[in-house]
Parts: structure tokens; C-alpha cells; sequence
């Protein structure tokens, strides 16, 4: 079922490449079109002097190091990156990615290598979409097909936090120099977020279980994918979630707020419906714009789960700011472990938020079968401990 699963995946991302809009028409039409003054340039981890040894080697934790730095214009096409050792001994959550437009002391990109191409929790498997992919066997290297304009000069860097040496870094970073840059090329953003959300005061009453539930007409408390001022359009999301419940995490709306609008301007209902699922799914499938690239696999929908929504045809614009959120459950009522990476392109390059730590960003333990009946165990010490409870007793 997986390699079904895998391989409808590959055949829908070629027929959507396809039909992607591009400067005449489609991806494929724009093949045809003869550009002049255009010249495609790579940066590379090749051996300068012909041998295999093809890659930047021993970068000691700690350690920051350019992977691609060069003056003028220019638009990245194509990035493919893997390193060593594997992530079963090298935690990818530990290993961030910088990219730095037209001579900025700060970063418009920063995340994890792993959240940021599609794994998270520093755990390998394969993820298929149309801009980003991790690829077999099972998650050993990352590729980006994003376009990231720049106009005087970029900047990519690789920073160790993992608590050792990164053995091999290979890399190729394809891009168009160009004698100058459009006026209207935005600059590509991303940004990781990380929060161990709360429970509400009244406890985690998802589908009404505790009592009725309240409203949550303005966002507040929402987790937040995204807090962008300026003019540009939201392009996409890779969403990890990490459930401590058996009970469903998904019932929490998008609200999006577009220009300062102080109710959402853009209102979902539901977070499957948002990732265009529905009715609680647990299934893995991978759309080139978006799916389910890992589920949890557990009781319910406890663990872990990692959807992703890219807005190929159908970005979110703003003029002035917009600022995408969701509720972790209905009215924010859930303990969750969300993690994300939203994606996006503004008129100028910009700084982003403060990055989450080191230590912020560590995932919480499994909760697993151990936990369950150690619930158990207390709930029937408050229910009288009568010997044949059997579970869906409830006080009166």
C-alpha cells in the first residue's frame, strides 16, 4: 500500500508539473521559450581537483559554514543537499538552514534542515510534493525546486547544533545570473515555529465530552504559522503535529488575517479541511500541493503526524500584512506539540521573528500503551475501584 501510495504520488507530481503556471502558460511550454543574457550557474561541493571526494567535510558542532555565497543577480532554481552520518545518528532537527538575500546581516530563511524540506522530529522517511521533496531510501537527501530571486547577492549557510561533527556535507545549488532582476520578484522567506501548546482551564473538551463547548470568533490563542508585515503572498506550510491524546487533534480552524483585518479574513473549518482532507483522516498520501506524509500509526491519533499544504495555485495575498494561524482543537482547548514551517514571498527581504532554541525545539517523549494504563489506573481509583470496571463508566 505504501509503494501504491508512493508511486500515485510521483505520477500526479509529473502531471502536475504539467500544468503549473509559468511565465507562457505551463511549466512545459516554458521550456520552448529561448532566453537571452541568461546563464545557468551551480555551486557545488565537488572535488576542486578532480578526485571523488565530492563533499565539505568535519564540520564540528557549533560550527557555521557558507554552502552558497555569491554577488549579483540571480534566481536559485534548484537545491539538492544530503549529509552524513544518517539521521538515525545525526538529528536533523539539530542542523538549521540560513538564506540571507541582497547583502542582509539577517536571514530571511531559518529553520532545521529536516522541518524545513519535509521531515520532522529529526526522523527520516520519504515526502513528495512539488516544491520540496525528501527522497529514498527513506529520507537521506533533501531537494528544493522554490524560485529565490535575489538582486545584489545571496547567501546560504549550514549551522551544526547537533552535539557532533557533521562527517560529510554534499550539496548543489542551481541558479539563473541574470543581468538584472525584475522589479516584481519577491523575496522567498521561511520560518520554523515550535510550541507545547495549553489545555484550557475547563481541560482538553474536545467533541463536547467535557460539557459545552465555548466560541473562538478572533483567534485568540491560536498557534501561529506566520507573523508577516509587508506586501507579498503566502505560499505554503509543512505542519507537524505531536498528540499525547488518543482523541482527534484536528478540529482547530485555520483564521488567516490579511492586512491588519481585525476578525479572520480567510475562515476554515476544520484542520483536515484546511490540509483538503476530511472526516479525521489517518492515511498516508502525498499530492504534489498537499497530503499526509507521515501518520501516527497508534491508538486513535495519538503520536505523531505531518501534513503539508503548499498554495502552488492558490496563494494567499496581502499588501500589508497577513498573519495565518490555527487553533490547536476547537476553541484551543488541546496540549499539543506543534511544529511548523511556513513559506512565503515579500516585495523586500525581511527579518524574521526570534528563532526557537535548541532546547525549545526537542520532542517531547512518545506517549505510548505504559501511559494509557497508567490513565487507566487512576481513573479507576476515581471511579471506586470496583474490580469489574470496565472503561465508559461515568459518574453520575
Amino acid at each position: 500500500m505504501r509503494t501504491k501510495t508512493l508511486l500515485l504520488s510521483v505520477s500526479a507530481l509529473l502531471l502536475a508539473s504539467a500544468l503549473c503556471a509559468q511565465d507562457t502558460g505551463n511549466e512545459f511550454a516554458g521550456l520552448a521559450k529561448i532566453h537571452s543574457d541568461v546563464k545557468s550557474r551551480r555551486i557545488g561541493s565537488y572535488d576542486r581537483t578532480g578526485g571523488n571526494a565530492d563533499n565539505m567535510a568535519g564540520i564540528p558542532d557549533g560550527a557555521r559554514v557558507d554552502i552558497m555565497n555569491v554577488k549579483g543577480p540571480g534566481i536559485i532554481r534548484h537545491i539538492w543537499i544530503t549529509l552524513a552520518p544518517g539521521a538515525d545518528k545525526l538529528d536533523r532537527n539539530n542542523v538549521i538552514i540560513r538564506m540571507y538575500w541582497d547583502g542582509n546581516p539577517f536571514p530571511s530563511v531559518e529553520a532545521p534542515i529536516g522541518p524545513f524540506f519535509g521531515n520532522g522530529w529529526g526522523e527520516a522517511y520519504n515526502f513528495v510534493s512539488a516544491p520540496l521533496a525528501v527522497t529514498p531510501g527513506w529520507g537521506k537527501s533533501y531537494v528544493s525546486y522554490f524560485a529565490m530571486p535575489f538582486a545584489t547577492g545571496a547567501r546560504i549557510e549550514i549551522e551544526n547544533q547537533s552535539g557532533q561533527k557533521i562527517d560529510a556535507l554534499y550539496f548543489n545549488i542551481d541558479y539563473d545570473e541574470v543581468p538584472h532582476l525584475p522589479a516584481d520578484l519577491g523575496r522567498f522567506h521561511a520560518w520554523y515555529n515550535h510550541q507545547l501548546t495549553p489545555a484550557l482551564p475547563e481541560g482538553e473538551n474536545e467533541w463536547s465530552l467535557l460539557g459545552p463547548q465555548g466560541k473562538n470568533p478572533d483567534g485568540k490563542g491560536n498557534y501561529l504559522f506566520a507573523d508577516i508585515k509587508g506586501k507579498g503572498q503566502f505560499v505554503g506550510v509543512n505542519y507537524y503535529v505531536n498528540c499525547p491524546s488518543p482523541m482527534w487533534y484536528g478540529e482547530g480552524d485555520e483564521m488567516v488575517f490579511i492586512d491588519g483585518d481585525p476578525k479572520p479574513t480567510l475562515n476554515g473549518t476544520g484542520t483536515e479541511d484546511y490540509f483538503n482532507t476530511s472526516w479525521s483522516p489517518k492515511e498516508l498520501f502525498q499530492h504534489p500541493y498537499f497530503g499526509y506524509a507521515r501518520v501516527n500509526g497508534e491508538t486513535g491519533w495519538l503520536g505523531r503526524t505531518h501534513v503539508y499544504r503548499f498554495h502552488i495555485a492558490d496563494p494567499v495575498y496581502f499588501d500589508k500584512s497577513c498573519r495565518f494561524t490555527i487553533e490547536h482543537g476547537h476553541n484551543n482547548n488541546m496540549t499539543l506539540e506543534l511544529a511548523s514551517v511556513a513559506y512565503w514571498y515579500q516585495d523586500t527581504a525581511s527579518p524574521l521573528p526570534p528563532a526557537v532554541t535548541k532546547a525549545e525545539r526537542q520532542p517531547m517523549p512518545a506517549i505510548g500503551a505504559s501511559e494509557i494504563h497508567l490513565w487507566r489506573d487512576a481513573w479507576r481509583k476515581q471511579h471506586g475501584n470496583s474490580p469489574t470496571l470496565w472503561g465508559n463508566e461515568r459518574k453520575p
